[in-house]
């Protein structure tokens, strides 16, 4: 395996005297993930819940920060039906993305220019503008490399290139987190956020390297017939509401754990981001083993898969009822690194690869749309019930809570989600005989 992942990424990596624009795309699209995941890492993730604090956040005010970003995926509605005259994929893909970091950055300078009584507020603003541009360039970026990865290589390709991003998100995390050690407050906040300045700078450069292919419009125009196309396809539909239901009682607590961690269970920075760097670990090994079984099982049979694994990782807490929590943390960790590399791989090719070409900008904003709504939700609640449980037992604070989260996302992976899943294999292997009947008729 270790073989073939080399060989996989020599192949991606190596430059040829003659190379066609997808090739160039491929490698672009590898090295401009690194910086723009060292700026996710450096100032999102568990370092970001230490500049929330630092900056005087709540729970509540965390669980609002969180839930944000999957709020902002709306947004890709309005998107999907600009693109149909936006036909400049990469132009508008640089400048949202650009945007979205650059203002991220900019979080930085709150302590610098505004009184502490604003932080909070002018953070949740630039937070809420950075996603918004996050997102308008997300739905461009999936349109693009739909049509720049061949369909024979999507799942080894995506497997190689989160694989090598992951490992870039691994040193991120660590360094991050010993910066913060060494360098507590003001002086390590402005080494991580002058490092992320950089990185947008190169973020930047990639971006204007990436190809351009012809985008193809929707055969709806930019009518309303556009919007509700998504929505005529009961499948697509029947799939995006368990995900989403799925999301809403996910997010309700695992955006929480580092704040669980740092200010219920009082685990030091370098504890916190140790586990995360070993989260982060396991879904870089997990990633390229996803990929490869992508090869030889449909995208819809793995999910099913990735649910229940999901749920577990929530369901394992309860453990630190008769084994020490340090240990049930690492088993957590390792369990929902391994579902979520899984995950965040397959989600990503069920939208390619069961939208029609002209259509995929909607079917990828509607699904964003859905999913978005349930990860605002989920946050905001978790938030707002940790602030509510400081009153009561610390158990349900500490293991309580997730625990319960948990047992309701396996009751949904294992009572609900083959019945919504089966549906749609059995549709894929329809597809493929009709295609396969065509194509002998032809």
């Amino acid at each position: 395996m270790l073989n073939s992942f080399l060989q996989g990424f020599r192949r991606t990596m190596g430059i040829r005297q003659i190379e066609s624009v997808n090739r160039k795309g491929l490698r672009t699209a590898l090295i401009e993930g690194i910086p723009a995941n060292i700026i996710a890492n450096l100032l999102g993730g568990p370092l970001q819940t230490i500049y929330l604090t630092y900056l005087g956040f709540t729970a509540v005010h965390i669980g609002l920060v969180l839930a944000i970003p999957p709020f902002a995926m709306l947004i890709q509605i309005v998107i999907a039906i600009a693109m149909q005259k936006w036909h400049n994929r990469k132009l508008f893909l640089s400048f949202f993305a650009i945007a979205h970091r650059a203002l991220w950055v900019c979080t930085g300078l709150i302590p610098l220019f505004f009184s502490q009584d604003a932080w909070i507020p002018v953070y949740i603003a630039l937070w809420l503008v950075s996603f918004l541009a996050a997102h308008s360039s997300g739905v461009i970026w999936t349109s693009l490399m739909a049509d720049l990865v061949p369909k024979s290589v999507r799942g080894k390709y995506f497997g190689i290139r989160n694989t090598i991003h992951w490992a870039v998100v691994c040193v991120t995390l660590f360094a991050g987190g010993q910066i913060m050690e060494w360098l507590p407050g003001t002086t390590g906040f402005i080494i991580l956020f002058s490092i992320s300045g950089i990185c947008v700078i190169w973020n930047a450069w990639e971006l204007s390297r990436y190809p351009n292919p012809p985008f193809q419009p929707s055969d709806s125009g930019t009518s309303y017939r556009m919007l509700f196309r998504p929505f005529s396809d009961k499948l697509f539909l029947s799939s995006t509401l368990f995900i989403s239901v799925f999301i809403l009682v996910e997010n309700v607590v695992i955006p929480l754990f580092a704040y669980v961690m740092l200010e219920v269970m009082n685990l030091s920075t370098t504890m916190v981001t140790l586990i995360a760097v070993l989260q982060n670990l396991v879904m870089m090994v997990s990633y390229y083993y996803w990929g490869i079984l992508n090869g030889r099982y449909s995208t819809n049979t793995l999910l099913l898969w990735t649910f229940p694994i999901i749920a577990l990782s929530c369901v394992v807490w309860a453990g630190m009822v008769i084994l020490p929590a340090l240990l049930i943390l690492v088993v957590v960790h390792i369990m929902l690194g391994f579902g979520l590399a899984g995950y965040n791989l397959l989600v990503f090719n069920f939208l390619i690869g069961d939208s029609p070409k002209s259509e995929r900008p909607m079917y990828i904003a509607v699904f964003s749309a859905f999913t978005g709504i349930a990860g605002f939700i989920g946050p905001i609640a978790g938030g707002w019930l940790y602030d509510q449980a400081d009153t009561g037992p610390r158990w349900l604070q500490t293991y309580g809570m997730t625990s319960i989260a948990g047992a309701a996302m396996l009751l949904l992976a294992l009572g609900i989600a083959p019945f919504v899943f089966s549906h749609r294999r059995g549709h894929s292997r329809v597809n493929m005989k009709v295609k396969e009947g065509a194509k002998l008729k032809a």
